[in-house]
């Protein structure tokens, strides 16, 4: 740990760690309500401008294995602004794409570009802090993470439909200068011990095997990949649902897009007043809980009736409700082993949510109905999330039976 003079305080580390990792989910969302558009604009097909979106993914998911390590070896700071420099100049590239493959290629740079925003994020916090005064700055970051892609489209939708999908590429531009600026400014460096060594291919390895080995790690950040990853596939299927088989406009279903933001300011704000008198990890049940029965009400609810606001939000507020109780415990949990190679077990466990994410949203492509995938394949994240951390939970607490 750094001396008491470098460290930065609480506030200032959940304020720089939500703008961090804000970057990633906004990036992604702020562009789901343009998608309809693109199709028209560029001429081509949904899954070809669904084949965007995945690119962005698989660049942000990939990404994370090595922006992780490269903060462990030269630094938080250092390797922030040189990942932000990628994703300002890969926007730029976006707003003037001309044709779609041009896209697909602009946003997977955007990907990589904005990767650094969550693992770093993590980092600073687990460099710094432990136990519940880690998972309270943890609740505030988790707060964006998932309000980024919530309220996202709802500033989209109406920069879509008073401007043009160019201009919300030129948003992305000015966060990411003004989150630069920020980082520049205001961010201490807090990684102890850089070196070179964390690099290393094969301590590399060794690191990310005994992350996947160990059920400490893998309860939680399966719980954390399954639950958020399942957000990032809503992104990718919700646009199509609402305008296309609801029948809303673009502004209408940004405004839709309320329901789940607000469910989650709602449930961020009750976790952190009932984190000043609980265990984070006493939440963690109540969460999983809920969870289940938002997934069980999805699923019956788009098989039996006409998809409208109601029966699409209603499971996706409860669900994102319930999603806020779990956060903090289980990103906490998932680095407190783990101060040696901090930036790694963060780097996996944005890996594990952005790849849930990719999962989830290819396989809903490949069924071609997005109204199939919203009762049949993201009902089932959310699920498996939760079997798994009961699966590796039950390790922990039995070593013997595990071997």
């Amino acid at each position: 740990m750094n001396s008491t003079g470098s460290i930065m305080s609480a506030k200032r580390t959940s304020l720089l760690g939500a703008a961090l990792v804000a970057i990633g989910p906004i990036s992604m969302a702020l562009y789901t309500p343009a998608m309809p558009a693109l199709v028209e604009a560029y001429g081509t097909t949904e899954a070809a401008i669904k084949l965007t979106l995945t690119s962005y993914f698989a660049g942000f998911a990939l990404a994370q294995l090595v922006c992780g390590p490269l903060s462990d070896a030269f630094g938080r700071k250092p390797i922030t602004l040189v990942f932000l420099s990628l994703y300002i100049v890969s926007s730029i590239l976006a707003t003037f794409a001309p044709t779609v493959e041009f896209m697909v290629i602009s946003r997977a740079l955007q990907g990589v570009g904005a990767a650094v925003g969550i693992s770093v994020s993590r980092a600073i916090v687990r460099d710094q802090f432990t136990g519940q005064s880690s998972a309270k700055i943890m609740n505030t970051i988790a707060m964006m993470l998932a309000l980024g892609p919530a309220i996202s489209p709802t500033i989209g939708g109406f920069v879509l439909e008073f401007s043009g999908w160019r201009e919300i590429f030129w948003c992305m531009v000015i966060y990411g200068l003004v989150l630069m600026a920020a980082v520049a400014f205001f961010q201490v460096e807090t990684n102890p011990n850089p070196g070179k060594h964390h690099l290393n291919p094969r301590r590399l390895a060794s690191n990310y095997l005994t992350l996947l080995k160990d059920p400490q790690f893998l309860a939680p950040s399966l719980l954390i990949g399954f639950g958020l990853g399942n957000i990032y596939a809503l992104a990718t299927v919700l646009p199509f649902v609402l305008i296309h088989n609801v029948g809303l406009s673009p502004s209408e279903f940004g405004m839709t897009m309320v329901i789940q933001s607000g469910s989650f300011i709602a449930g961020t704000i009750l976790t952190g007043r009932l984190l000043r008198v609980v265990e984070a990890r006493k939440l963690v049940p109540y969460g999983i809980a809920l969870m289940i029965v938002a997934s069980i009400l999805m699923c019956a609810l788009t098989l039996t009736l006409q998809p409208t606001i109601a029966t699409v939000m209603g499971p996706v507020g409860l669900f994102v409700f319930a999603l806020a109780f779990v956060l903090p415990a289980s990103f906490t949990e998932s680095l407190a082993p783990f101060p040696h190679m901090a930036g790694a077990a963060s780097s996996m466990v944005g890996f594990l949510q952005f790849g849930g994410g990719i999962v989830g949203s290819l396989i809903v492509a490949a069924i071609g109905d997005p109204v199939l995938g919203l009762a049949l394949v993201l009902p089932c994240m959310p699920i498996m999330g939760v079997v798994s951390y009961l699966v590796f939970k039950n390790q922990i607490r039995q070593p013997a039976a595990a071997e």
